[in-house]
């Protein structure tokens, strides 16, 4: 399950969506990713299964359009948005505050590559020849690029491992122990460079 939703939460967020009208697949995950600006966009494995199960329960039906498959909420379906009104709600400010959350990480990665960029920037209009020697200077150097390599890398660690933490956390599983081999490894791995 995403890190974006709790547990449940993204089943319920399909029945808001299909209360607004039917949609096909495809067009549920373009709607996930419109509500996120873009920050998260469900992949088809996360939301089949998810429309497949709603099926099975009789929250939505589906016909065949075509090559597509249209799902629609059902009047089970409603009458489950109508007894967890309380809980959409909270999902919605939950919603909310993963977008802001996404958001601020994108806004770190590009803060980053940014920073990264005037450095490369700032070191190739030094260029060959401006320095005390004379040799000649590889711009992007290997160093640059074995750099922004390992700031990519680590940039996406981060980001799994945020997204593992987050789902630990909204099983509950996320303890003491946890936070203290993380920061052992890391440090370990810090000092082996």
């Amino acid at each position: 399950m995403s890190p974006v939703f709790a547990h449940g939460h993204l089943r319920l967020y399909l029945l808001v969506l299909l209360a607004d009208h039917p949609m096909h697949g495809y067009e549920l995950i373009q709607a996930l990713g419109d509500r996120f600006g873009g920050t998260y966009v469900p992949s088809a494995g996360t939301v089949y299964p998810r429309l497949a199960k709603l099926e099975d329960e009789g929250l939505v039906s589906k016909t065949a359009d075509g090559r597509k498959t249209v799902y629609a909420i059902t009047d089970a379906g409603r009458a489950e948005l109508d007894a967890r009104a309380d809980e959409i709600a909270a999902v919605e400010s939950g919603v909310a505050d993963s977008v802001k959350s996404l958001a601020d990480g994108v806004r770190a990665s590009v803060g980053e590559a940014m920073r990264s960029l005037r450095a490369d920037l700032a070191a190739s209009a030094e260029g060959p020849g401006s320095g005390p020697e004379d040799e000649p200077v590889s711009v992007p150097s290997e160093s640059a690029r074995a750099l922004r390599e390992l700031e990519m890398a680590l940039s996406s660690f981060r980001q799994q491992v945020r997204a593992d933490l987050r789902r630990r956390a909204t099983r509950g599983t996320l303890g003491p122990d946890t936070v203290t081999r993380l920061r052992d490894g890391l440090e370990a791995l810090r000092k082996s460079l």
